[in-house]
């Protein structure tokens, strides 16, 4: 069989070294490839399509379908095809290939070769559609339908400039932008049918071809490549470093600044431009819109929340981004807002208990599982509010956007959910749309880790589910991602400290199982984490710093922050580039399993201390909430230490030691 198939590998990174490439599916030369297709119905063809789709599901966790398997066999003959009726037939097409930081999203083919006028590398990305015909989705030309039974999907130009751009960002190899060009190869449709969808791929710099233009896309690829082999660009391309990605609040900073927007990919483009048509829509019908935008962590829910306030700002529309999470708001008023009136751009959920109807055309509510079911205000009862946060930032704004993950309510009286924001929205005769994100830009992009922590805490497959039954499995190495369990909690930090001298960010969380004291009489914090002779203090627990650690709603992000322990207050919606978490007594292993424990907890909010004694069945989904949250905030990696010895017996079994 011609060409190479692949399978997942280890990609291991400790030190300073940048992760490498995840690998595509198949590659080939053009040649190659044809050759290996030139049967139609055969039994050859079909074990060749059974291959890709092979060591696709190894990458992805997904199995291909029967629709995407004809695409293989229809969209990859016929770009073949082209490519070796003008000599081409060297190039390679590297199939199934994934993105940097995100590999969740796969471009359907790179075409990579050499420059015919500068002889150095040069690569396509093509996006191939087997679409006849395709209409706008209700005049919005960023949004097309092409069958009337599939909802509105993003412009294919759209699409794979995302994959582009991604490349061109964050592949070391690529030393120049126009090194990658994009195209979209709509090979069963006319020039006729498709002349809709030209003005966006021109604005986009993107080609746009047909099967009526079959000598212009001919003409465009022999712009692109020389005759000569292109199996050393490829392979340059699929073994390059992998750039680290900006922290998300420095990202965000940036778009707010009007420079490097964040860069969305596949669904996070429907989610993105869902938004601007609900915001186009409502003030054409003068009407009310609701988007509910959920997504596991690491999805880029985020990413689009910040990408779409300053988007919005740009097009100078009312709008207000706004969370529940004080260290989150904090963190963004202090680190992207500057210059600006932070307070009125960085906001709660509980500020809009007493707002008018509509002020705002549209409200942004990151982290909206955090919703509460009423509003009280510490310092000022005027403002406090019995109406459920959901129902009042609905009435704030013509399009209230919501952005959630139901395995991330971790307190009693977080009441965001898809249900309840739908039911409001029903209630008041608002027309909503739900977008669901999928894929994983944290945790090395690793679907399986995503997984794997869901089965070790006993959570549902669907997010907001939980599975008592489910057993944990044994970590894998062969998903980008690195997970170790420590020996000590001292060992743990030592490595992490090591990590953050090489430039990364760490930090080190853990439950809510140890006390947290006031400042000392000497305004030195008292170390309360204690474990065997180590001790570490808890992050600050007031607005201010204290020596040379941070306040609290900076504890995630500011210098100083690393000699501290956070906890899920601290940490919830933000991330690190390495993450140590110690899982406490409130999650021990009994029988096989993880199961939380009452006694062991002393969140005032959650434990035996709590002024509302949850049922059980409540605080052991807010305890698995939580350790999911602690264990999804590193980009590369994560270190383990429980302190429970049957705990840390389990996970001996299941995660590889840290040496």
């Amino acid at each position: 069989m011609p060409g190479i198939f692949w399978m997942p590998s280890s990609q291991l990174v400790f030190g300073g070294s940048m992760p490498m490439s995840s690998q595509p599916a198949y590659r080939a030369s053009a040649e190659n490839l044809h050759r290996a297709l030139n049967s139609p119905g055969s039994a050859a063809e079909k074990a060749f399509i059974d291959k890709i789709a092979t060591a696709l599901k190894a990458q992805t966790k997904r199995a291909a379908g029967a629709a995407q398997r004809r695409a293989w066999r229809n969209s990859l003959t016929a770009l073949a095809n082209d490519l070796l009726d003008v000599g081409l037939g060297q190039v390679e097409m590297i199939v199934e290939y994934p993105m940097p930081h995100h590999p969740q999203s796969q471009a359907d083919v790179v075409l990579a070769g050499v420059d015919p006028y500068t002889g150095g590398d040069a690569f396509v990305v093509v996006e191939l559609k087997q679409w006849q015909t395709v209409e706008f989705y209700e005049n919005d030309e960023a949004q097309v339908v092409w069958n009337p039974r599939y909802g509105p999907k993003e412009h294919p130009a759209l699409q794979v400039e995302g994959y582009r751009n991604q490349i061109r960002s964050f592949c070391s190899t690529v030393k120049q932008d126009d090194t990658v060009s994009a195209m979209v190869y709509l090979h069963n449709m006319s020039k006729q049918d498709a002349g809709k969808l030209v003005g966006l791929a021109d604005e986009r710099d993107v080609g746009l071809f047909t099967f009526s233009e079959r000598g212009e896309l001919q003409r465009y690829l022999k712009g692109q490549f020389g005759p000569t082999p292109g199996v050393h660009a490829a392979d340059r391309l699929i073994s390059s470093q992998i750039k680290p990605r900006r922290e998300l609040v420095e990202q965000a900073r940036l778009a707010l600044k009007g420079r490097d927007g964040f860069i969305l990919l596949d669904r996070q483009i429907e989610a993105y431009r869902a938004v601007f048509h609900a915001v186009d829509e409502a003030f054409k019908a003068n009407s009310k819109r609701v988007v509910i935008i959920s997504g596991g962590p690491g999805s880029g829910k985020s990413a689009i929340a910040l990408e779409l306030l300053a988007r919005l700002l740009e097009n100078d529309r009312r709008v207000r981004h706004a969370t529940g999470s004080s260290a989150f708001t904090n963190t963004l008023r202090a680190r992207v807002a500057k210059g600006r009136d932070r307070a009125k751009l960085f906001t709660f959920s509980m500020d809009y208990a007493q707002a008018e109807p509509n002020e705002l055309d549209v409200l942004i509510v990151d982290e909206a599982h955090r919703a509460r079911n009423k509003t009280r205000f510490r310092w000022d009862r005027t403002k406090n509010s019995d109406r459920p946060q959901i129902e009042t930032m609905i009435d704030a704004a013509r399009v209230p956007v919501f952005f959630l993950d139901e395995n991330q309510a971790v307190a009693h009286g977080e009441l965001g959910s898809i249900s309840a924001i739908k039911s409001h929205a029903q209630h008041l005769a608002i027309p909503f749309q739900h977008v669901t994100l999928t894929g994983q830009w944290r945790c090395g992009g690793s679907a399986e880790y995503d997984l794997w922590v869901r089965r070790l805490l006993g959570l549902g497959d669907e997010e907001g589910a939980w599975d008592q039954d489910a057993r944990p499995v044994p970590w894998s190495d062969d998903s980008g991602f690195t997970i170790r369990l420590a020996r000590s909690p001292a060992q743990m930090e030592n490595f992490l400290r090591a990590r953050q001298k090489e430039g990364w960010t760490a930090r080190i969380t853990a439950g809510f199982c140890w006390e947290w004291s006031p400042i000392r009489g000497d305004r030195s914090l008292v170390p309360d984490v204690r474990i065997g002779d180590w001790e570490r203090p808890w992050n600050v627990k007031s607005t201010s710093r204290v020596g040379d650690a941070p306040p609290k709603q900076l504890w995630a992000t500011a210098d100083g922050g690393f000699d501290q322990i956070g906890c899920i207050y601290t940490a919830q919606g933000l991330e690190f580039d390495w993450a140590g978490v110690l899982i406490g007594p409130d999650l021990v292993a009994r029988n096989g399993r993880l199961t939380p424990e009452r006694s062991g907890n002393l969140d005032p909010e959650l434990g035996l201390k709590s002024p509302r004694i949850l049922s059980e069945e409540e605080f052991s989904r807010f305890v698995r909430n939580i350790y999911k949250v602690l264990l999804t905030r590193g980009l590369h990696g994560i270190v383990l230490y429980a302190t429970d010895p049957a705990t840390h017996e389990l996970l001996e079994t299941l995660v590889p030691p840290l040496e």
